[in-house]
Formats: structure tokens, C-alpha cells, sequence
């Protein structure tokens, strides 16, 4: 069964029979995690790099932002016995979009929160397909693990 991971939303599963999808990130970050060993994944489409620019939109939607989304992200799969140590991780996004003249860099500063909260708390992205300026969709197969990238004008490839 596919579940739909939309914009500002995450989904979390350890049902083999599900596979996790989000659709045309732009300038969103797409982030997929998955434990081989606990067999659980899910994916975060966030579309902002900090919540402190509306923190009522933060508390309604926590999803919406990276330094509030990141952390549920890894949270709600712990409950499933995920270990960040195991987890495959997925960055897919952040991409110029709307703005070719980069005058905001919605998507470069999607990417930079992200690494700044890598960095602080140790995480290493297994593979990240970021930037440029097309829409990409990721899917996640719960039963396998395997994570497939569609790039528009591109054939779909396994990360």
C-alpha cells in the first residue's frame, strides 16, 4: 500500500507492505530514514529551514520546519526500535525552483539547517541528491529498504 508523504507532513511505518512517497520537492527537503535491523523507515517533506519565523504555524505542524520536523522524524521511529546508529539516510531536495535568481535560497538554507543539525548531533547522510533546479520524488519500500529518486527529465534510480 502506498502511503503519501505530502508537503509540510511525515510518515513513519514498519509495514512491509507499504511503501512511503513524496512528490515534486522543489525547494522542500525530502528526508528518508530507514533501520534495516528494526525494518522501520519514514520520510519528512519539510519546506522551511526554522520555525522561529512563525511559531504558531511550528506548533500547529511541527512538520512544516526542519528544526522541528528533523527531530520527530528520528523520534516516532525510535518508538519502532530504530537505532540512529543503523539508519540509512536519504536527502533528497532543496533546489531552486521559483527563485533562479537565488535571491531568497529557500532551498540552499533547507539544506544548511539540516547539515548544521548532522553535524551537531553526529548524523551521516548515506546518500543526498540536492540542489539544481528540478523537481524530484522519493519513495521508500518498507519491505526492502530500497530508496528509488525520479528527477524530472530523468529515468527513476535506486539510491
Amino acid at each position: 500500500m502506498k502511503l503519501i508523504v505530502g508537503v509540510a507532513d511525515m510518515k513513519v511505518s514498519n509495514d512491509p507492505g507499504h511503501t512511503l512517497v513524496t512528490y515534486s520537492l522543489g525547494s522542500c527537503i525530502g528526508l528518508v530514514v530507514f533501520d534495516p535491523v528494526a525494518r522501520v523507515g519514514g520520510i519528512l517533506h519539510y519546506m522551511l529551514p526554522e520555525s522561529a519565523i512563525d511559531k504558531a504555524k511550528a506548533a500547529k505542524n511541527p512538520f512544516m520546519f526542519a528544526d522541528t520536523g528533523i527531530p520527530r522524524l528520528f523520534k516516532e521511529t525510535y518508538k519502532y526500535d530504530a537505532k540512529k546508529s543503523r539508519m540509512k539516510i536519504f536527502v533528497v531536495g532543496g533546489a531552486q525552483i521559483m527563485d533562479q535568481q537565488g535571491f531568497f535560497n529557500i532551498g540552499k538554507r533547507n539544506y544548511m539547517a539540516l547539515k548544521k543539525m548532522f553535524f551537531k548531533n553526529r548524523v551521516m547522510a548515506t546518500s543526498e541528491d540536492v540542489g539544481g533546479n528540478v523537481n524530484r520524488t522519493v519513495h521508500l519500500d518498507i519491505n526492502t529498504g530500497d530508496v528509488y529518486l525520479k528527477t524530472s527529465g530523468a529515468s527513476e534510480v535506486k539510491l
